[in-house]
C-alpha cells in the first residue's frame, strides 16, 4: 500500500514516525545500491553521534512541584511578618536540561581495493535542520566533505527550519537534494520540490568512469511505508505534524479527498 501523495507524505514527519522513516530509508538506499557497485565499491551505513541541547534535550524533573512551592514560600514571607529564627534549610525540586545522545546513520560509499571514501549521502533529520549544537557540528562536518575529495549528496525531506541550501528567490521550494560531484565543484545539482511534486530521481555521483546508478526515492519511501503498516495507523482526517501551510494544507485536502481509497 503507497501513500496516497504523489511525493514526500508530510505525515511521514511527525515525531514519532520519523525517526524509524530516516533510519530505513538509509538502510534501503544502501540495500538497493550494494550490488549495482559491487565488486567496485562497498556501501556503508555509518553512523555519527550527537549532544543534541537545547529543544533536542530531555528535560527532568518536577516543574510543577518547583513552582508551587516557590509560590508557598512567597506567600508565607508575606504573611509572616514578625522576624523570627530561619526555618532549617528545605530543598527544592528544579527542573534540569540534560544533554540527550541522538545517533543518526548516513551512508558511505568506499572503494575496496584503496578503502577511499568515494560518496557520502546524508539524509537530513530535526537535529542536522534545528538551530543548536546539532546543526552546527553537522554544517562542520558538510564543510570538511565539500572540501574533499569525495561525492556529497544531501537529502532534505523536512519542511520545518531553515535549509541548508537556499536557491534564488524564486525558486523557493519545501524540498530538496544535493548532487555534488567532486570533479564539478563548486557547481553542483540542486533538486528542488514541493509537497504536490512527484520526488525526482537522480544519479549518484562516483568516478567519471563509472555508471552512475539511479537513485529512486520514492520507491523507498513506498516500501517503508507499506513495510511500516502507515496506511493503518495515519489518520489523514487530522492536520499533519508539523502542520502545512495554509495553501499546501488546501491543496491537500482535496488531493486526498480525490486520491484515498
Amino acid at each position: 500500500m503507497p501513500s496516497p501523495f504523489p511525493g514526500m507524505d508530510p505525515y511521514l514527519e511527525h515525531p514519532s514516525a520519523w525517526p524509524n522513516v530516516h533510519h530505513r530509508l538509509i538502510t534501503s538506499i544502501a540495500d538497493d545500491l550494494a550490488p549495482q557497485l559491487l565488486p567496485k565499491y562497498q556501501v556503508l551505513v555509518e553512523e555519527r553521534i550527537y549532544q543534541a541541547e537545547g529543544q533536542d534535550s530531555i528535560v527532568v524533573g518536577a516543574p510543577d512541584v518547583t513552582v508551587q512551592q516557590t509560590q508557598q514560600m512567597r506567600e508565607n514571607a508575606n504573611t509572616n511578618l514578625v522576624a523570627v529564627a530561619p526555618p532549617p534549610t528545605q530543598p527544592i525540586s528544579v527542573t534540569l536540561t540534560l544533554p540527550e545522545t541522538v545517533r543518526q546513520g548516513y551512508l558511505e560509499v568506499r572503494e575496496i581495493v584503496t578503502g577511499q571514501v568515494v560518496t557520502v549521502v546524508e539524509v537530513l533529520s530535526p537535529t542536522n535542520k534545528r538551530s543548536g549544537r546539532g546543526r552546527i557540528d553537522y554544517e562542520a562536518k558538510r564543510m570538511t566533505l565539500l572540501s574533499s575529495a569525495s561525492n556529497f549528496v544531501e537529502i532534505d525531506l523536512l519542511r520545518q527550519w531553515r535549509p541548508m541550501v537556499i536557491p534564488a528567490e524564486s525558486l523557493q521550494s519545501t524540498y530538496r537534494i544535493l548532487v555534488s560531484a567532486y570533479e564539478q565543484r563548486p557547481q553542483a545539482d540542486l533538486y528542488i520540490f514541493n509537497l504536490p511534486d512527484p520526488i525526482p530521481c537522480f544519479q549518484l555521483p562516483l568516478r567519471s568512469e563509472d555508471k552512475l546508478p539511479v537513485v529512486n526515492l520514492r520507491a523507498y519511501l513506498d516500501g517503508i511505508y507499506d513495510r511500516s503498516g502507515y496506511g493503518y495507523v495515519i489518520d489523514y482526517t487530522q492536520p499533519p505534524v508539523p502542520p502545512l501551510s495554509h495553501s499546501d494544507a488546501q491543496w491537500a485536502k482535496h488531493w486526498l479527498k480525490d486520491h484515498q481509497n
